[in-house]
């Protein structure tokens, strides 16, 4: 996260009104609901674990077992297990 100076970006009358409450110190503003990003969006790391994921479905249906897949892949079988019967 990076740190803006309130007097560059604001105007002067929002700054003195800042001012009434926070002097000198921080305020975290949020990201609006609507724009927020999930999980992984930013990194592209969730569109990779999806991508881990499918695959592991697919070679599971060609019928590689799941005790390999967990080696594979360095899962748990209980994580190869929720990944393959996952909506």
């Amino acid at each position: 996260m990076k740190y803006l100076n309130a007097q560059v970006i604001l105007p002067e009358a929002l700054v003195e009104e800042l001012q009434t409450y926070v002097q000198g110190g921080y305020i975290y503003v949020p990201v609006k609901q609507e724009q927020q990003k999930h999980w992984g969006e930013v990194s592209g790391y969730r569109q990779e674990l999806d991508q881990r994921n499918q695959q592991i479905k697919a070679e599971y249906q060609r019928g590689i077992s799941m005790e390999c897949l967990s080696e594979k892949y360095c899962l748990s079988l209980y994580a190869v297990r929720k990944i393959i019967y996952q909506k």
